[in-house]
């Protein structure tokens, strides 16, 4: 298991997650996903207060049931975190009780084009890039002041190694999780100062229903709880870029760096050019 690492941790950056367990509160969206779910499970401990969110309400009843009985203290949630006004009054009411040490900012969608030279529909694109964009955003805003008075803090943001290059498979997608990585990147040097910090975490292919969606290879797959633990041990770090497995992560990097027009026949040498007719998530 290899994690790429952008720039050393001085001792100006240390954050919430450098800080001992006890009482430690620990936020995730999309915690009924397969990464959100095995982050919930990683963090599950005596002495943590999980703030689990979840679409699923069974699933994260699931969830919480396994938690708890790990030693967790566990409040759930599923509002709708796109609607901006929901959003911040319920992270209102968690800093006013508490004020989370990290936030994972894990919820996200896919989608991609149903065929060969057809965009994606609109509506989708629009609901993807609220929830993968805009909703981690809007989080920063809410919670950044609670986090600079107390003067501390972790935020991580989820983006993907899409973000290198754009795929054809899913350009809407990729966009979205390039556009997450670039804020990450810059308020991770905006807010160090304050003592707190930013990861940003690109993942390469992980199970779970919305991978198993998605059209084209899948090479290197993990396990989400593989995923999991080297994204806990990054945030421990408070390292700021988090990417996984290391084969996939220089190739895309590779494509970054090229040429456009070398890095484009190398996607559609390797089968990423033609978005089959899967449905979309």
């Amino acid at each position: 298991m290899t994690e790429a690492v952008t720039e050393p941790v001085t001792v100006t950056e240390k954050s919430a997650a450098n800080q001992p367990t006890q009482n430690r509160c620990v936020l995730i969206t999309g915690a009924t996903g397969a990464i959100g779910g095995a982050l919930a499970n990683a963090y599950a401990a005596t002495g943590t207060h999980l703030v689990l969110h979840g679409r699923q309400q069974e699933k994260l009843e699931a969830i919480a049931n396994t938690c708890r009985q790990q030693g967790a203290q566990v409040t759930l949630s599923t509002i709708d975190l796109t609607d901006d006004h929901a959003l911040q009054g319920w992270l209102a009411e968690l800093c006013a009780d508490q004020v989370p040490d990290i936030v994972i900012a894990n919820a996200g969608k896919n989608t991609h084009p149903q065929g060969p030279a057809l965009l994606e529909p609109w509506e989708d694109v629009q609901a993807l890039l609220d929830i993968n964009l805009k909703t981690p955003i809007a989080m920063v805003q809410h919670l950044v002041p609670a986090m600079q008075a107390r003067g501390s803090g972790q935020l991580v943001l989820i983006s993907s190694l899409a973000a290198w290059h754009g795929l054809p498979t899913t350009p809407s997608y990729s966009a979205s999780k390039a556009g997450i990585k670039a804020y990450g990147e810059g308020l991770r040097g905006l807010l160090a100062p304050h003592n707190i910090g930013v990861t940003v975490v690109m993942p390469g292919y992980v199970t779970s229903p919305m991978c198993e969606a998605m059209p084209g290879p899948k090479p290197w797959e993990w396990p989400p709880e593989r995923a999991a633990k080297v994204i806990k041990r990054g945030i421990t770090a408070n390292r700021a870029r988090i990417s996984f497995p290391f084969p996939l992560n220089f190739g895309t990097w590779w494509l970054a760096v090229l040429p456009a027009g070398i890095s484009q026949w190398l996607i559609k040498r390797l089968g990423f050019n033609h978005p089959g007719d899967t449905p979309h998530d």
